[in-house]
This record gives structure tokens, C-alpha cells and sequence, in this order.
């Protein structure tokens, strides 16, 4: 049956699986299709694996890129959105799910099991992408460069490709005037999947099959991972305690060094050789005094005294105060937390000059006998 669809009525979304050649290794992921149903313009964007902080994540970018939103969302009875399906069209839809389509005002439609026409469009352009984009086998170094082509892509097939219902205009001219239609969106979704784990004595989290540092004061008691699709969020009492890159390797370990600075100021022997600093890149000046300070006895204990200094004043104001040492010639501790303190200091306070018509014209006469006169008088 042939269906028709008004502007902002409906969008389409589905998964597929493709592969390429990534970093030179043949990789095989996934990706999210989202379709406008009445202009057609078509979004793709890869991602390691299919679930749920990658469901919102694909949303966010579509809807960046269509500068709106639809009613209505067409969708298969992925586990990432649907709990239970009932009898008919009646779904039980994940809690955080539902909670992405009240943000962008979408009403969420489950398709019929293994009735793949109720969504033909989407279905439709998984194979004509796989045909057009990813054959031959593409070779790139990264997601972000893949994912940026993709786009590109994406919009260049929309620009050059006429409509297949308004044979005069193309998808893109078609898109432009379905804006307008579209649903406003305010702002992205904070789309990410959260877990509860335990800080170990190392002060490490493990999430998917790797660890991630945390702040030392996290540690021995819970933490909420919030997975985001390209970084990981650590919170404690809702204060943030370790954020990183998300790792989709596995058994693989991600400091922040400065997590362990604290711990450093117990123990400065271990600033080198403790794991978390090694190759640690430093900021320019820092790693000149770190160098120079190598040679000395106490080297390490005097650049753990620097590198605290951080955690109060700030890493720019430290690295300021290190380039002021090393263009004086010195390197010692006590030299750059001396700079730190005069310039934490504001100095005196300037004098301002006082306006004519504020000047006094009879200065006051400080006389305590008269308060000896009122005494003797009483």
C-alpha cells in the first residue's frame, strides 16, 4: 500500500551492520538510519555497538542536522526501546527511552514483529547506502573520519538527488521548505546510560570490560557511571570525580594522572614509576622544570609539591608561574609556589584621590578634655 506523509509528521529510524577498514583493521559495526518520511532526506552515523547511549546519541546528531524534530517516530522492537510487546501495536517502551521522546515531543510507534514495510522507507535506504557508501570496502583511521563523511554524504545525495514524488525539486529543496514543520528543538537530550560500580584502592571503576580512574577522594564508596556513546562520566554525590574518552577495546586501563596527585603528596616516590604517569604529557613549562628537576635529590618531592599546587590554584596559573621561573634560570619548588603566592596576593590597595567637593572645609579637632567637661558637669 502506498503511504503518504505530511511535513513533520514522521521519521523512520533503524540499525544495520557494515564493514570497513578502520585504523587497518577490517571492523565490523553499526549503523543508526534516520529518515525524514515526507522529504526522504536520509542521516547515518557508525557506531561500535547498538545500544541504548548510541540510540540517543544518533537522535541528537539527526536532529542537529534536520534542525528539528517529528511527531511521531517509527521504529523496530529493538531491546534498547522496547521492553515487552504485547498483542497488536501495544509496547512497553524503556523508562529512559521514553524519557528521549518526551524531551523532543516524539510519539514513539513500535512496527509490527517482521513487518519491515511499516517502516519501508528506512529498510529502503539500508540497502541503497550499504550499496552506495560502503562498497567497495572504505578505509579510514577513525569513527569521527568516517562519521564526518558519512555526513557529508548524507547531504550531498540530498542536494543532487530529485524527489521521488516532487520530480521538480530535490530532497534537499523538498527538506528546506519541511522545516518549517518541524518541531523545535530547545536542547539535546542528556542521552546517556547510567550504572552503578565500586571505586577500587587504586581508585579505578570497571565499565565495559575496562577501567577508569577516579578522583582519589572517590574512593571506597559507590560511584554512577553515565555512559555517553563517545565519553564516560563519573559522579559521586553528584559531583563529577572522572571523566574520559569511552574505550571500546577491551581489559584496557585509562588514567587521568591528575587524579592521583593527592596520592602523590603521601608517597612522591611514585611519580616515577607509577602507571598512571607514564608518558604523561605535560604542559610546556611544567615538563622543563620536571626535567631540571630530575637531577636533584629530592627532584620528585619538589615537582609533587608543584604539581599539588594545582589542585588550588589552577594549572594555568601554575604553568605561568613555572615559565617565570625557567626565564629567571630557577627551577626549585620554592621558587615557583613564591611566584604563585605574589600572584595570588592582589598587593596594596590603591589610593583614590578625594573629589574637591568632598574635601572638608573645617578638619575636626580631636579634644577628649571636653568629654571630661560633660563628665565633671553630670
Amino acid at each position: 500500500m502506498p503511504l503518504s506523509f505530511a511535513a513533520g509528521e514522521t521519521y523512520q529510524f533503524d540499525w544495520s551492520h557494515e564493514i570497513v577498514v578502520l585504523n587497518g583493521v577490517t571492523t565490523k559495526f553499526k549503523v543508526a538510519h534516520v529518515r525524514l518520511c515526507h522529504s526522504r532526506i536520509p542521516f547515518v552515523r557508525a557506531y561500535p555497538r547498538e545500544s541504548q547511549e548510541m540510540v540517543f546519541d544518533a537522535h541528537a546528531r539527526a536532529f542537529d542536522l534536520f534542525k528539528g524534530a517529528c511527531t511521531r517516530g517509527i521504529y523496530d522492537n529493538m531491546k534498547t526501546a522496547v521492553e515487552v510487546v504485547f498483542i497488536g501495536k501495544d509496547r512497553q517502551f524503556n523508562r529512559r527511552f521514553l524519557q528521549m521522546c518526551g524531551h523532543y515531543l516524539v510519539e514513539p510507534t513500535a512496527c509490527t514483529p517482521a513487518a519491515g514495510w511499516e517502516k519501508g522507507q528506512v529498510e529502503n535506504q539500508v540497502g541503497n547506502i550499504r550499496e552506495r557508501l560502503f562498497a567497495p570496502r572504505l578505509r579510514v583511521a577513525s569513527y569521527a573520519e568516517l562519521n564526518a563523511w558519512l555526513l557529508d554524504q548524507c547531504i550531498l545525495y540530498a542536494k543532487t538527488n530529485q524527489h521521488p514524488e516532487l520530480t521538480d525539486r530535490t530532497i534537499w529543496h523538498v527538506f528546506e521548505a519541511e522545516r518549517a514543520a518541524l518541531v523545535p528543538i530547545g536542547s539535546r537530550f542528556d542521552g546517556f546510560r547510567a550504572t552503578q560500580a565500586a571505586v577500587s584502592k587504586t581508585c579505578l571503576v570497571r565499565f565495559d570490560n575496562n577501567k577508569y580512574s577516579v578522583s582519589s577522594r572517590a574512593v571506597g564508596r559507590p560511584v554512577e557511571i553515565q555512559a555517553y556513546a563517545e565519553r564516560i562520566v563519573i559522579c559521586q554525590d553528584g559531583a563529577i570525580v572522572g571523566e574520559h574518552v569511552r574505550c571500546f577495546g577491551r581489559n584496557q586501563t585509562i588514567y587521568d594522572p591528575w587524579h592521583y596527585v593527592p596520592v602523590l603528596t603521601r608517597k612522591p616516590g611514585a611519580l616515577r614509576n607509577g602507571a598512571p604517569f607514564r608518558d604523561w604529557l605535560l604542559p610546556a613549562n611544567l615538563e622543563r622544570v620536571h626535567r631540571r628537576l630530575k637531577g636533584s635529590d629530592d627532584g620528585d618531592r619538589q615537582m609533587v609539591k608543584i604539581l599539588a599546587a594545582v589542585l588550588t590554584d589552577g594549572l594555568a596559573a601554575v604553568e605561568a608561574a613555572c615559565a617565570e621561573a625557567v626565564a629567571d634560570g630557577v627551577h626549585s619548588a620554592d621558587v615557583v609556589l613564591n611566584i604563585l603566592a605574589r600572584h595570588r596576593d592582589p598587593g596594596p590597595v590603591a589610593t583614590i584621590p578625594t573629589p574637591e567637593a568632598l574635601r572638608l572645609r573645617q578638619a575636626p579637632i580631636a579634644d577628649c578634655a571636653r568629654y571630661d567637661r560633660l563628665r565633671r558637669a553630670g
